[in-house]
């Protein structure tokens, strides 16, 4: 933890009461919205039952991947200790809604121009297979979901099969692959652009409570955003103190490689990472689970989409349009991070 003095533990007991007012009276909201047309289930072996209770008769076991329609949004048993919502599944039964990613089937028009440089895509469909050639009938490349982002470097066109592809680049394996066009959506400009940018930066917080599993920004003392959260599981706890998000970007693949680890994993295309420590613990949205309310990471602070895009765009260093990553020591938003169950 880094050290605290009295006068920023006192600060931070000011932020810690202000979230648990929030946690009392203020979070009807952060239900996870209200689900889209369809789920896709995380992993193997999830079950349906015929009530949302974890004890009700099983009906059905989805396999890894599997698109289902969502019917319904109910409350069911706690699946933690933020979120008993439950989906009811193909009209048919229900399943604990940390289990599915909710998504979307978009189809989109190709963009044949891009900017020098690239541009930043994102995936609209369940799941994209990617290819190593844009060619339908390539080997593949990686499973990309949905509201992952990627960095589009060329649009390419394939005469024998009249087929449209974007190249994109994974900086991390250093390697180009190709994703049908109609299955990623290139982001526009404007939901690049900064929000709240005549804020002074003095005035800008943002306060992770872990005791909560909440992410709260604040602009002086008003919150202007709240979201529920999972942070670091045991073993790879996100680090307590303050911090600055001095570093960003818009699509990070992300893996523990190199580590004397069993828990593997390995992220392309994490969406709207903005970092606060040299050792890589971000803010970044997550399509790995919906199970936001419970401790479950690697150190960084998993969001839902929408929240991890609005921080990236709230927080400062604002990232220039067409930038990849950006690095700059020394600079960024205020972080608090701190858990109000140890203030009582």
């Amino acid at each position: 933890m880094s050290s605290i003095s009295r006068r920023d533990f006192l600060r931070i007991s000011k932020f810690g009461a202000l979230s648990l007012g929030l946690d009392l009276f203020n979070l009807d909201h952060l239900r996870p919205a209200p689900p889209a047309s369809h789920g896709r289930i995380i992993k193997s072996g999830i079950a349906m039952f015929a009530e949302p209770m974890f004890k009700a008769k099983q009906t059905h076991v989805f396999g890894r991947d599997e698109v289902v329609q969502l019917s319904a949004e109910v409350d069911g048993d706690e699946g933690n200790p933020f979120n008993k919502v439950w989906y009811l599944v193909n009209g048919e039964g229900y399943t604990y809604s940390g289990w599915v990613q909710p998504v979307e089937t978009v189809y989109q028009r190709p963009v044949l121009n891009l900017p020098e440089g690239g541009q930043v895509g994102e995936i609209m469909v369940p799941v994209c297979v990617s290819r190593l050639e844009p060619y339908v009938f390539a080997r593949n490349g990686l499973r990309l979901f949905y509201g992952s982002t990627h960095w589009v470097k060329n649009v390419l066109v394939t005469n024998q099969e009249k087929s449209l592809w974007y190249q994109i680049y994974d900086s991390h394996l250093k390697v180009s692959f190709y994703v049908p066009c109609h299955e990623m959506r290139l982001v526009p400009d404007d939901e690049l652009s900064p929000i709240s940018p005549e804020i002074a930066e003095i005035s800008k917080t943002i306060l992770v409570d872990l005791g909560l599993q909440l992410v709260t920004a604040f602009e002086a003392d008003l919150p202007v955003f709240t979201a529920r959260c999972s942070s670091g599981a045991k073993g790879t706890w996100t680090p307590m103190g303050e911090f600055r998000t001095y570093h960003k970007g818009p699509s990070i693949h992300m893996n523990n490689e190199g580590d004397a680890v069993d828990d593997f994993y390995d992220l392309p295309g994490v969406p709207w990472v903005t970092f606060f420590t040299s050792e890589g613990v971000a803010f970044h949205g997550t399509y790995w689970h919906n199970d936001f309310g419970r401790p479950r990471s690697h150190g960084c602070v998993n969001l839902p989409m929408h929240a991890a895009k609005f921080l990236y765009r709230w927080t400062r260093p604002f990232v220039p349009i067409g930038t990849e990553y950006l690095h700059l020591p020394g600079e960024g938003t205020r972080v608090v991070v701190m858990n109000s169950k140890l203030l009582n």
